[in-house]
Parts: C-alpha cells; sequence; structure tokens
C-alpha cells in the first residue's frame, strides 16, 4: 500500500511518501523559510561578469540570484530581449528559479520559464512537444503528441508527464488552458511591477507533492488539516470523479508522522551512519563539494568466502543507496566507495542493481561508472534544499565542523594561559572548566610538575561546570586570603 501523507504544523508542513509503512520519500517546508524553487520574478541585472559568462539578478532576496549565458533564451515576445552577454546593469528581465540557495551561494535562475501541473508542463518560449520516458507505449506516446500538437497554443511547448498516460483528452486539454491563462497572467504582471517582483509563486510543498507524486498506484492522500483538505479536493475534480475515497481527512490533530509510526525511520534520516539488514551499515558525509558514500560490512561475516560476502553486502548496499538518495534528497556530485571485488561480473552486477533502483527516483540521476580508483561515480539533481538542511542547524559547540577539540589539548591551552597570569603576586587562583575536562585533569595528575615547581607556592583550584562548553575555562585570581568555593572545587595545587 502507498500513501502521501500531508501533516501540517504551526511551523512547518511535512509531507511524507510511504510505501508498506517504509518512508521512501519526506520533504519538509518551514512557514518561515519556504523553497523559492519555481518562483517566476521580474529581476533588475546588477552586474554582468565575462569571465564567468553570467549576470547577478537582484530578484528580491538577501543574495542576488546567479543567471548562466546558458540559462537565457531569447523569446518571440521580447520579454527577455537580449542574451546575456548584452545585459546591462539596470536591465529588467523575466526569470525563474532553478535551484534553491545553498550556503552563501544565491539562487539560480534561468530566463526559460516552465509551468508544470499534474499530467504537463507548459513551456510558453518553446516550440516543441515532449512524451515522458517512463510512457513506454508507442502508440500511446504516438495518440498524446497528435492530440497535443492540434490543440497547443501557437508557439507554447507542452512536455506531457507520466500521469498523462491514463488521461483523457479532456483533462489534458483542461490542464493546457489553466497552465496558459497562468502565463497570460505572469506577463501581465511582468508589465505593470517595478523590478525586483515576485510574479508568481511556486505552489506550497503538499500542492506538489499531489501534484508530482500522485499516481495510479497511490491509494490514500491523508491530511490533518482541514482547509487544506478542502484545497486539494477541490484541484483534483478529475481524480475524485475517479476515485471518490482517494482523500482523507484526519481530524484528530495528532502528528501523522507519529501515528503511522515514521519518526525513528525520519530522525534515522538525519544520521551519518546507515544500518542495513544483514548487519553491515553505509556511512554518508556531506562536503561544500560532493557526498561520499561509504560501504562497509560491519558484523556481516558471510557464509562461503569473502569474495561472496563482499558481493552480497554490496548488493544490498546499492539498493539502499538509491534510497537514501531519494528519502534524504542528496544531490550535485555523489562518489561511492563500495567494498574492493575482484569479479568485474559482480561489479557489473552492483552497477545494474543500483541503476534499477535509481528508475524509481522521479529526480535525474546518471551513474558515470567506476574510475581507476574503483570509485562509483555518480550525479543527482540538486533543485531543493536537502533534508539535513532544513530539519538540521549548525551545531553551537563545534560551528559546524563536527568536532570539538579533546580534554588534553584544552588542558595544555590552559596550562599556556596559566602561565601568562600567574606571576609572583599572585596567591590563588580559581579555575572553571567543564566537568570532563576537569575530571581528566584531575586524575591523569596533568599539571603535577607546574605545582611542584614554578607554581608550588599558588593555591589552584579547579571548579567543574557542567553547563560549560568543553573548549572554553573561566581562570579567577583571588588575592583576598580567604577563598569562597563551591563544594566541587578540587585542589590542584
Amino acid at each position: 500500500m502507498k500513501s502521501i501523507l500531508i501533516d501540517v504544523h504551526f511551523s512547518s508542513t511535512n509531507v511524507a511518501v510511504v510505501e508498506d509503512g517504509t518512508l521512501v520519500e519526506f520533504w519538509v517546508e518551514r512557514r518561515n523559510n519556504a523553497n523559492i524553487v519555481g518562483n517566476i520574478y521580474k529581476g533588475k541585472v546588477k552586474n554582468f561578469l565575462p569571465g564567468m559568462q553570467a549576470s547577478f539578478v537582484d530578484i528580491g532576496r538577501e543574495r542576488n540570484a546567479f543567471l548562466y549565458d546558458g540559462d537565457v533564451m531569447v523569446d518571440d515576445e521580447k520579454i527577455s530581449a537580449s542574451p546575456a552577454a548584452h545585459f546591462r546593469p539596470g536591465d529588467d528581465i523575466l526569470c525563474q528559479v532553478t535551484k534553491d540557495e545553498f550556503g552563501t551561494k544565491g539562487a539560480r535562475i534561468t530566463t526559460n520559464i516552465t509551468l508544470a501541473g499534474r499530467v504537463l508542463v507548459l513551456m510558453p518560449q518553446m516550440d516543441y512537444v515532449g512524451v515522458s520516458r517512463k510512457i513506454t507505449d508507442e502508440s500511446r506516446r504516438k495518440q498524446l503528441i497528435e492530440y497535443v500538437q492540434k490543440v497547443r497554443p501557437e508557439n507554447c511547448g507542452v512536455i506531457l508527464r507520466t500521469q498523462s498516460e491514463s488521461c483523457t483528452n479532456e483533462e489534458i486539454s483542461e490542464e493546457m488552458e489553466y497552465l496558459y491563462a497562468k502565463w497570460q497572467e505572469v506577463k501581465r504582471k511582468f508589465l505593470i511591477s517595478h523590478a525586483p517582483a515576485l510574479l508568481q509563486r511556486e505552489s506550497p510543498v503538499a500542492v506538489r507533492a499531489v501534484r508530482d507524486m500522485l499516481r495510479d498506484d497511490v491509494d490514500k492522500v491523508i491530511v490533518n488539516d482541514n482547509a487544506l483538505y478542502n484545497e486539494l479536493v477541490g484541484v483534483s475534480k478529475y481524480i475524485l470523479s475517479k476515485r471518490p475515497d482517494l482523500y482523507e481527512y484526519d481530524s484528530s490533530q495528532r502528528s501523522l508522522l507519529r501515528k503511522h509510526n515514521l519518526t525513528e525511520q525520519i530522525k534515522a534520516l538525519t544520521k551519518r551512519t546507515v544500518p542495513m539488514q544483514n548487519g553491515a551499515y553505509l556511512v554518508i558525509d556531506r562536503t561544500e563539494a560532493l557526498t561520499v558514500i561509504d560501504v562497509n560490512t560491519g558484523k556481516y561475516v558471510g557464509g562461503k568466502n569473502l569474495e561472496d560476502t563482499v558481493f552480497a553486502t554490496n548488493c544490498l548496499a546499492a539498493e539502499v543507496i538509491a534510497k537514501q538518495l531519494r528519502a534524504r534528497n542528496i544531490g550535485g556530485i555523489i562518489v561511492i566507495d563500495f567494498i574492493d571485488m575482484e569479479s568485474p561480473a559482480h561489479m557489473e552486477k552492483v552497477l545494474e542493481i543500483l541503476n534499477k533502483q535509481l528508475e524509481k527516483d522521479r529526480t535525474k540521476t546518471v551513474v558515470l561508472g567506476v574510475t581507476h580508483l574503483g570509485l562509483v561515480e555518480m550525479t543527482r539533481k540538486k533543485t531543493r534544499s536537502m533534508l539535513e538542511s532544513v530539519m538540521l542547524q549548525e551545531c553551537p559547540y563545534c560551528g559546524g565542523e563536527g568536532h570539538v577539540f579533546s580534554s588534553e589539548h584544552v588542558i595544555m591551552e590552559l596550562r599556556e594561559k596559566l602561565y601568562d597570569v600567574i606571576n609572583e603576586d599572585v596567591r590563588a587562583v580559581k579555575v572553571t572548566l567543564a566537568e570532563s575536562v576537569c575530571n581528566r585533569l584531575i586524575s591523569q595528575h596533568y599539571l603535577s610538575r607546574e605545582c611542584s615547581g614554578v607554581w608550588r607556592d599558588v593555591v589552584l583550584y579547579a571548579i567543574p561546570d557542567p553547563n560549560m562548553h568543553i573548549e572554553k575555562y573561566k581562570i579567577e585570581i583571588d588575592n583576598s586570603g580567604v577563598l569562597s568555593l563551591p563544594d566541587t572545587a578540587k585542589l590542584i595545587c
């Protein structure tokens, strides 16, 4: 059974695609930080960089958007009046976001506008008709192309999506008219708006999920927000006439994710280590440029010989990796380090499994092959933010480094600082530091040489603080003669 769960909260909307109790796709959209992919803007060119063959365009966001020369097309109606190489600061252009903002980088935009529906995608600046590759029936493909060629607006391109295979001509025609009307409204707003201006906002994540994910294999769409439920029912009249029980409103006010036992699966998507059923595991590491996935046998010892053990682990890993890429929405360059295999036939089989599993992914993926080092290179189109960037925030302790200094390193720094502040006039010193560092300092007698030597006339106390950052400490000099100390203070010298 396949279901789409739309879980609405005060701060976010969560969408989960579940197959037989297993989470296969998951999106989160924060109300105060919605994705902007698909938004259409009237932008103002700020500058053109010949060396990068790109323009930076103000679309009203904190960071200027990036328009590469190859993403520019000149339309017949002259809305985007010139190629990027001829743009000048101050020019107004019609553009659409193709890639979300990532880190310190602004959004990527194009002047090739597309308007997506459930059945088709309208390309008002192109003269082309295409059909989804997933429609394999040649007779049906031909029927669709012939019909669309007759009814499409003049000089407008159309791509028929997978769902169009089971749709009637009336459904296709109505959605085409709806999308063309939206295009006319975008052009009207472009003419009357002052740049930068948002001309059309992409549908929220719940509507996009139904639009892009709803196929004949979906049994239920469950929503826990009444207003959203009514909106989805309203935009899905053709679907409901065929499947009246498709949508279900859950009025319990409880989290659908918890109700359907998905919370632990969602938490697992943020973890670096991914256990597999046979005891082996994956390690997924993100860098600025790419994602690296390492396959490990872990507790799996196999049965016959090493080659069979490794082959079985890699085959299972190929399936799990494809699912993780989809569920975590990992995009960009991906490098997979499968366990070394002696047999080329085994490697070919692993790649075959990987490619087969990737066919289930709606996002474009390309497996490039095996490098000389035995690493598998692949790419997955990057559009919206990855799951970890939405669900996680930078660690306030390590600042995103993923590590903190060891207790020994902190003690070494503390030692050097004490050398700077202790002189012949100092009689007593109190050092407040993290509890774990304090325990290490006392148990290992790290400052014993100094205490019996240069600091022998100084009283030195360590005070553990369970709330202090492991890398931080506080030094206080006290020459009053009467020390005020907590019960947890420990004498060092």
